[in-house]
């Protein structure tokens, strides 16, 4: 059997699967669950995994999944999907309790990623080397003062799975990776290949103040809402500062702003992202943001509390791996269907994830509607789940095939941006207080 025949055997066991794909995505879509929370997800990818025959390791950072099919020698390549949901309390699928909503498609990653390894494990034999399947938790960066109190209990260091898979060194056996994201409001067959993101620190604020009673003795109180509200004003006053090159974006939001509405704000909490294309613009962004939050606290006469927590890195897009990707996807759709060069302004953390190794992020249509929105939508259901999966099962194939000459190719012309002590150093070094 040569290459483009067993990628056509591949490609018939996943039709042969399409069904079950399919409905793997829409059972998780109806099922969304928050970061650290993923326990359904968790357990129907592992079961999913365990009915093909691998063996599956389970509550990888607390609730990551990880199974791998082929030969122990050569190189490693990892198909991951990410299993939480974020917060859409509007959308109509949206978990009632907890407001999660898989208006993000990670339902979508997941199912390619089970897709692929439906097509690939029957066949590993022929290849050289080993695809390793991942489920990963918690890549939405929501509900920080949670993952606040995990990471004060000793649950965890760093707010995204991905950062914590590489912590604990569960990523240390794989040699490159792929994966895919939705979309929104584009609802034709497109691959969209060699995307950017945003790299961004997060922040948490505590504002103090002085109760006292608003209406009788309001000159005995300090507001520490007038504090937080300054601070956005002074934060809005430096964006004229952010270079534009820089695509630097801050938008805090205040979770808390007071106890009772006849009692002087004592207690003000906000959350932040400092959003930016490189991590330097980032930093020095955020050296503005600490200024504005203090000279704000400071001219109320309240106290100020900033907790600095590790964000995500810029994406780096490995350019060999997404060319194997487009000439497979050219092949499923058609090289018209594939666009390349989009700007997505939003972070992952797979970024952090392409500093240490190959890695491509490649977002693709079939959805309608705005990410993380009430109208987001899966409007072909082949394309989303089915089509992915397809596209990566051909390029581990390429990658592995004949003493799997590709990926050690890769490997070797591969120049990390960190090594794994130098990642977990350069973030611990903003995991702190000021």
């Amino acid at each position: 059997m040569n290459k483009e025949e067993l990628k056509i055997k591949v490609l018939e066991q996943i039709d042969k699967n399409a069904q079950r794909i399919i409905e793997i995505g829409q059972t998780i879509f109806q099922n969304p669950e928050l970061g650290f929370k993923e326990y359904k997800t968790a357990a129907l990818t592992a079961d999913t995994l365990e009915s093909l025959g691998l063996e599956c390791q389970k509550g990888l950072a607390l609730t990551g999944v990880k199974a791998a099919a082929g030969k122990n020698q050569g190189p490693r390549v990892m198909v991951m999907g990410e299993l939480d949901a974020v917060v859409c309390p509007l959308h109509p699928d949206a978990d009632k309790q907890t407001g999660a909503a898989h208006s993000c498609g990670h339902n979508s990653q997941i199912a390619a990623m089970l897709g692929a390894a439906m097509g690939l494990v029957p066949f590993m034999e022929h290849l050289d080397g080993q695809a390793v399947f991942v489920g990963v938790p918690a890549e939405e960066y929501v509900e920080l003062e949670f993952r606040e109190r995990l990471r004060q209990e000793g649950k965890i260091r760093f707010f995204g799975g991905k950062q914590e898979f590489i912590r604990l060194g569960i990523l240390d056996d794989v040699d490159m990776g792929l994966m895919i994201h939705s979309h929104a409001g584009v609802e034709e067959r497109k691959f969209l290949l060699d995307c950017d993101s945003s790299g961004f620190l997060g922040k948490l604020i505590v504002f103090t103040g002085k109760e006292a009673h608003a209406g009788a003795e309001p000159h005995m109180g300090i507001n520490a809402l007038n504090a937080a509200s300054l601070a956005m004003m002074a934060i809005n006053s430096q964006r004229e500062t952010f270079r534009e090159a820089d695509r630097i974006r801050v938008h805090p939001i205040i979770t808390k702003g007071g106890d009772l509405v006849n009692i002087v704000p004592a207690d003000v909490r906000m959350e932040t992202y400092v959003r930016g294309r490189s991590i330097s613009a980032v930093v020095d962004a955020a050296q503005k943001v600490d200024r504005a939050l203090k000279g704000s606290a400071y001219a109320i006469g309240a106290e100020v509390k900033i907790t600095n927590v590790p964000g995500y890195l810029p994406l780096i897009q490995n350019q060999r791996l997404n060319t194997l990707f487009a000439g497979n996807s050219a092949q499923l759709l058609g090289e018209e269907n594939n666009l390349t060069g989009y700007e997505l302004m939003g972070s992952t953390d797979a970024g952090d994830v392409s500093s240490l190794m190959p890695l491509i992020h490649v977002s693709t249509g079939g959805y309608a509607g705005t990410a993380h929105s009430k109208d987001f939508a899966i409007c072909d259901p082949e394309m989303a789940y089915v089509m992915p999966a397809k596209a990566m099962a051909m390029t581990v194939i390429d990658l592995l095939w004949a003493g799997a000459v590709e990926a050690k190719q890769i490997m070797a012309g591969h120049r990390p941006a960190f090594s794994k002590e130098e990642y977990v150093a350069f973030w611990e070094g903003y995991n702190q207080d000021m």
